[in-house]
């Protein structure tokens, strides 16, 4: 039997339907293992992270439960001054 690998520090996506809210639990899909593990997740921020938005594991809180961010900043550009 294989020792199991850890998700901390894995990319995945949040789900279609399972987009993260403050205090709730959403849905991740992580590359892991060389297949595709679903998770349930929480942000590592506590904000919110839309449906189908990249993200890395931060922390696996339980066996099935993780905490995440974000991949890449999704705010705004700010508009440059002259």
């Amino acid at each position: 039997m294989s020792t199991p690998r850890s998700v901390v520090g894995c990319h995945g996506r949040v789900t279609r339907h399972g987009g993260i809210a403050p205090g709730r639990l959403g849905e991740v899909m992580v590359e892991v293992g060389g297949g595709i593990q679903a998770f349930l997740a929480h942000d590592a921020d506590g904000g919110i992270i839309a449906p189908l938005t990249e993200i890395a594991v931060v922390d696996q809180v339980a066996a099935r439960t993780v905490l995440v961010t974000p991949l890449y900043d999704v705010s705004s550009p700010s508009e440059e001054t002259p």
